[in-house]
């Protein structure tokens, strides 16, 4: 029976309320009044439930599509503003001992090299990532309990944060790390990390038990519930995702938006984040061997649609997607991209051959940070280093409410200048530091408290004279 604040996996991701969610959707996407009355509750900026919002996915009338697409552009500019946030992936290791038929690392694939970074290894990427211009990682790792236990994980962590080369600085470390128990997620919380983020890969329970025939992660239920514990440990900033690709795309949105409204029904904060990856070829892995794959008009519109559907919820797309893709959904709702990056252990300092790849999926977009900085601000978007909302104690409810207050332009938006500047002054190309220089000239002037742009303008200056890390 579907309870969405029920503490069990099978109760607030329903099997039957899905299936009964696609079969009204299914029945209501030509019902233009409905359509037209949840498109006008959308508006309202407080969020669509996961059957609303599953009608508007099924709805193909074109000119209503057209209004999604414009609401969601205007509520990603109302709450994130034209910035978006840099990271990079750190692939500490890629040891694992689960089955998953979806990614090289399953444990029976005896081609794919098995590495794990040591701590000075660590240092070496780290450094490498700094001289990129990084300031936030997400590290990744596979699941094997000797190889890659908790304490390695945590050891990692403070190892990263005590690395700091020339102005370089790593000032957030997100994690993503395979499903565990309160007291690690305690442990993580007192190591400082920024945000858990666990993927999904599927919300249909019997594909999940397929796709993951064996290992730790088979259990779907012990997965599912993660975040609750996470939360339950302290960590009040987590990811969700599902793997796009692996089973019906109607199913995982509906079930996606099923675990957020879970998350905001027992902690009162939903996800900080939510990723959409899609699956992608790597090693021995052939995304045309799964046949739910979604092809790239879908997956604007499954873009547009969770933007509107969770307003407040930042949106992530990685390196997966190519350049013509990531520049389609950034203005539907993506906040953070990453760039310059490396899926493979060790693929910052060393260049891999390809006979010898560890990386966990091909990347699509290859260019450079700097690179992508530049075709960012091209575009008119700010390219933001910020990490000051976690550093100053500003996450779950109380970054929330930030955002519903409409805040951005008085802090996030400065601060996104700030480091942007830094990364001008430290580690960017000709071109983008002119770029870049014109930009932040411009959008200093739209920060409407007269207070805070000057006291902006004073900190941009320091920044030129070699001063780092200021923050609102």
């Amino acid at each position: 029976m579907y309870n969405v604040k029920s503490m069990k996996a099978e109760e607030f991701i329903d099997h039957n309320e899905i299936e009964e969610t696609l079969s009204y959707a299914e029945a209501n996407k030509n019902n233009l009044k409905l359509i037209d009355s949840l498109i006008e509750k959308a508006k309202e900026r407080k969020g669509l439930s996961h059957r609303e919002a599953s009608v508007l996915l099924a709805c193909e009338n074109k000119e209503r599509l057209e209004e999604i697409y414009a609401l969601a552009r205007q509520i990603k500019e109302d709450f994130y503003g034209n910035r978006i946030v840099m990271f990079a992936p750190l692939y500490l290791s890629n040891y694992c001992v689960n089955g998953c038929v979806y990614c090289p690392y399953h444990g029976q694939n005896k081609h794919i090299p098995r590495k794990k970074l040591t701590q000075e290894d660590i240092v070496k990427e780290v450094t490498a990532l700094q001289d990129m211009g990084h300031k936030r990682l997400a590290i990744e790792s596979g699941e094997d309990p000797v190889h890659n236990p908790i304490e390695y994980i945590l050891e990692s962590i403070k190892t990263i944060y005590s690395i700091k080369h020339k102005n370089g600085a790593i000032r957030r470390v997100n994690v993503n790390i395979a499903a565990t128990t309160v007291e690690n997620y305690k442990k993580l919380k007192d190591a400082g990390i920024g945000t858990y983020i666990l993927f999904q890969e599927t919300y249909h329970k019997e594909s999940y038990e397929k796709l993951h025939p064996w290992g730790p992660k088979h259990d779907y239920c012990y997965h599912t519930e993660a975040m609750d514990r996470a939360m339950q440990g302290g960590i009040d900033d987590v990811g969700l995702g599902v793997l796009f690709g692996l089973e019906l795309y109607k199913y995982e949105f509906a079930g996606l938006l099923m675990h957020a409204e879970h998350l905001e029904a027992v902690f009162g904060v939903g996800p900080h984040t939510i990723s959409v990856p899609r699956i992608k070829k790597a090693d021995d892995i052939n995304p045309t061997d799964f046949d739910n794959g979604i092809d790239d008009e879908t997956f604007a519109k499954i873009c547009a649609l969770i933007r509107i559907s969770v307003p407040y919820t930042g949106m992530i797309i990685s390196t997966r997607e190519s350049k013509a893709v990531r520049e389609k959904v950034l203005s539907l709702g993506i906040s953070q991209i990453s760039g310059g990056s490396k899926t493979s252990v060790g693929g910052y300092y060393e260049e891999e051959e390809e006979d010898e790849s560890s990386e966990q999926f091909d990347v699509s977009d290859k260019r450079t940070l700097d690179e992508v900085v530049c075709w960012l601000m091209e575009l008119g978007y700010i390219p933001s280093f910020c990490t000051a909302c976690y550093r100053e104690g500003r996450t779950g409810d109380r970054f929330m409410t930030l955002l519903k207050n409409k805040q951005i332009l008085n802090c996030c938006h400065p601060n996104a200048l700030m480091t942007l500047k830094e990364f001008l002054c430290d580690y960017a190309s000709e071109k983008t530091v002119k770029i870049g220089n014109e930009l932040i000239k411009r959008e200093v002037e739209k920060i409407p408290n007269e207070t805070v742009k000057a006291k902006a303008k004073e900190n941009l200056e320091k920044i030129e004279k070699g001063i780092r890390d200021f923050r609102f």
